[in-house]
């Protein structure tokens, strides 16, 4: 079910120029709802209002309403709403400016340029789309003359009916330098060469001032036509029928066209994805044709590129959960993971990717021209999150035999959460990485709650219980020890700080407590509160404050925790938010990532410094100039921290 926030400010597409408030006010005043809306669906008068069935939500019974007296629609059923401009985005799926454009033309209204170059650059666009028509009407005309033969036979090889033809507009461009140019010449050559039909060699010939002659970018190619979600030809990509490099051939950018901007089927998959509320991207043109011809009418292509920001962000505004389904070779798989290293800056709740996994050696149009439509429904019903895809990438990605190995998959993990910018996304990620890394390399004893390792090299030993039964920190073992945190203000004032924050809230130290095992503390009252802390939480019933206070006994220790709670210092959460304890979690397990991380990154680099001096290489460099960059972050994030004014 999909659900809409109230209708969005304008944002602009690039170049364009936001229409004042007022225009846009009577824009909206022109505009009939009900009829927009009842162009696509089945409406009904219900008093002073319309009713309809959601398009946003499947529903049997309408509780979908429009008012055109005040210009919006709203569902009971999801919550989608929205004004005139706000359907286009969102059902039709066009960017604010196009949809802007498009109702004022049906209200006979002129779209205000704010300046003669923004009218300019218009009505330059205006000629390269009626030169890229143009083109495609010459490409269509040619695959039905006696040159296009070869290239009609090579859909008819392929099983690409008559009716799929039409409907993505194949064409034939012919093998001849000038046929297209000669055929279009009344939009002249600089309109032609800026479109990307022509090729202008800029160059001179040897002995000769003379300049060379521009010639048609496509020859001897089936052709098809890349639209803009408009439905509007921006671009072409062409393959090639014989022998020859390269075998698909597409525009170069242009001033309608950006291939990392782009996705090929976007005018026909938007619209489709709110009926089957998905999208599916696959490689390229032909495997996005043959799941059409199959019935999957919501399936995208990049354009000879890796998936981009700006590509993941476009299919984030049709669907929040897009499927990647990449082909079953290794070369699609490396595809998949790029895209899934590209998406996780990105990720914020709710929107992210999953992926569909192919048969090896197998694309999608394979698949469904050997198994069917049902093979293609049960490979994408069966995609697995990102998490799952980053997850078994890492644990495959090399041997898991040694400490060293385990520990190096655990630091592969932890570069995939700091990747992530959104706090709440990289917090779960963490959670996640580390309930499975634990559940995999910590095996449990004896049935004893969350026996873990102080490292996740595993060399300093279990928490065990002694002769009375009391839980026991681990001794580390000769020659392992790291250097110990406290050792600066800023990490003795963040350290005591997320003390202070377990002795209020003694709940946060058990699923906390691997990472504080492994904390290597110089000062011995601080280390000692915390063991206790530790050992506290191991026992089955609920440890609140007060016990562990009597667990301290009388001492400096004990003096020392009752200090913490007594003075409102060393706070990670600010006040006013210190009864969320969502809030309370979140801080607390940042405050101890950021503190765990600091001795393993001065570890990686010196060893990555160490490996770089016995081997100069762009490898070893490479690392080594990572881990300084991961340090430098982790030391920023460290004097935010302790610096925070609620830590006094």
């Amino acid at each position: 079910m999909q659900t809409c926030p109230p209708p969005a400010p304008p944002a602009s597409g690039r170049g364009a120029i936001d229409p004042p408030p007022q225009w846009l006010d009577e824009l909206r005043a022109r505009t009939s709802l009900s009829t927009l809306i009842g162009k696509t669906v089945k409406v009904t008068k219900a008093g002073r209002e319309y009713k309809a069935c959601c398009p946003f939500h499947n529903e049997k019974t309408p509780s979908f309403t429009i008012n055109d007296e005040k210009g919006f629609y709203h569902c009971f059923g999801c919550g989608a709403h929205g004004d005139a401009i706000r359907w286009m985005t969102d059902q039709r799926g066009l960017p604010f400016m196009e949809a802007v454009k498009e109702l004022a033309q049906a209200a006979s209204m002129d779209v205000p340029a704010a300046d003669p170059r923004a009218a300019r650059r218009a009505e330059q666009a205006k000629g390269l789309h009626d030169a890229m028509a143009a083109a495609q009407a010459f490409f269509e005309e040619q695959l039905g003359g006696i040159d296009g033969g070869d290239a009609r036979a090579y859909l008819q090889k392929r099983g690409i009916s008559d009716a799929i033809r039409r409907t993505f507009g194949f064409g034939f461009s012919p093998d001849g330098r000038g046929r297209l140019k000669s055929a279009l010449k009344e939009f002249g050559d600089p309109m032609l060469v800026e479109a990307g039909l022509l090729i202008d060699p800029e160059a001179l010939e040897q002995g000769n001032a003379k300049k060379r002659e521009s010639y048609d970018r496509f020859r001897g190619r089936l052709m098809l036509p890349i639209r803009d979600i408009r439905g509007r030809v921006i671009a072409f990509g062409g393959r090639i029928l014989g022998a020859g490099e390269p075998k698909y051939l597409n525009s170069p950018d242009t001033p309608l066209f950006d291939k990392g901007r782009t996705l090929y089927n976007i005018d026909r998959a938007s619209p489709a994805s709110r009926q089957t509320e998905r999208v599916i991207v696959v490689e390229g043109y032909m495997d996005v044709i043959a799941l059409a011809q199959a019935g999957f009418s919501e399936a995208v292509a990049p354009l000879g590129t890796a998936l981009t920001e700006h590509q993941i962000e476009r299919l984030w505004k049709m669907v929040e959960v897009p499927i990647l389904c990449f082909d079953g070779d290794s070369a699609g798989q490396k595809a998949a993971i790029r895209a899934a290293t590209r998406a996780l800056p990105l990720l914020r709740p709710g929107h992210s990717l999953c992926f569909a996994k192919l048969p090896p050696g197998q694309d999608p149009d394979d698949l469904v021209r050997t198994s069917g439509a049902e093979a293609m429904e049960a490979v994408l019903k069966a995609a697995e999150p990102l998490i799952e895809r980053l997850w078994s990438h890492e644990l495959s990605a090399m041997p898991l035999d040694t400490p060293e190995q385990k520990a190096a998959l655990k630091q592969r993990l932890r570069a995939i959460t700091d990747a992530i910018a959104h706090p709440d996304v990289r917090a779960h990620y963490a959670h996640e990485f580390r309930e499975r890394y634990d559940a995999r390399f910590f095996a449990r004893r004896d049935n004893a709650p969350a026996q873990r390792q102080a490292r996740g090299g595993g060399d300093g030993g279990r928490w065990q219980r002694d002769k009375r039964g009391n839980w026991k920190p681990p001794i580390p073992s000769a020659g392992t020890e790291a250097r110990a945190i406290g050792a600066s203000g800023m990490e003795q004032r963040l350290l005591r700080a997320i003390l202070a924050g377990l002795l209020r809230h003694p709940a946060q130290i058990a699923p906390h407590r691997e990472a504080l095992s492994g904390l290597q503390i110089g000062d011995p009252m601080l280390a000692q509160l915390l063991a206790a802390m530790i050992a506290a939480s191991f026992r089955k019933e609920t440890v609140e404050t007060q016990a562990l206070l009597t667990i301290l006994g009388q001492g400096e220790v004990y003096n020392m925790a009752k200090g913490m709670l007594r003075a409102d210092t060393f706070t990670l959460t600010p006040h006013r938010m210190a009864t969320d304890p969502d809030r309370l979690a979140r801080d607390l397990e940042e405050a101890i990532r950021v503190m765990a991380q600091g001795p393993e990154l001065e570890t990686a680099l010196a060893e990555a410094t160490r490996r770089f001096r016995n081997d100069v290489s762009e490898e070893n460099l490479a690392e080594q100039q990572r881990l300084r960059a991961l340090k430098a972050d982790h030391d920023s994030r460290l004097a935010e921290l302790a610096q925070s004014e609620d830590i006094v």
